[in-house]
């Protein structure tokens, strides 16, 4: 027997609402907490500790030394907790564009390298592939932007 029922455009209406609702409150467990924890940290002399310590290897990207913040977060957690890194960060347009270019290539390491695993592909490679694309991207976007 068919189901007769039609989906009226306000049960689709609201079935897209409710479905894009979850997701927001999904994101939103990671972006706002780590907004928040940069951005309180920028107020504390560890900020300037960790981009003072960093300074030297991100500035052949081209960038400040408080950016490993967002590289940390994209490629210890997830895209998602670099966004919100990154959001709370003053970074201008050339170094939002090289972030998102280096996490396009290295981003969620632990998790996509467990499941590299499992369809049989070396764990060290897949890092060290992933980490040297990220590294010579930004160099390489450094000097193109």
């Amino acid at each position: 027997m068919q189901d007769t029922k039609r989906n009226t455009p306000f049960d689709i209406l609201k079935r897209g609402l409710l479905s894009g609702l979850g997701v927001t409150w999904e994101l939103s467990k990671i972006l706002v907490p780590i907004y928040f924890i940069v951005t309180f940290l920028k107020h504390t002399p560890i900020i300037n500790w960790f981009s003072d310590m960093f300074a030297p290897v991100m500035g052949f990207f081209g960038l400040p030394g408080e950016a490993a913040i967002v590289l940390v977060m994209g490629n210890a957690v997830n895209m998602y907790a670099a966004v919100g890194a990154m959001a709370s960060l003053s970074l201008s347009l050339k170094e939002i564009s090289i972030l998102a270019i280096m996490l396009s290539f290295c981003h969620s390491l632990p998790t996509e390298t467990a499941l590299a695993k499992k369809i049989g592909l070396s764990g060290i490679n897949v890092i060290s592939v992933r980490v040297i694309l990220a590294v010579i991207s930004g160099i390489i976007f450094n000097v193109l932007l």
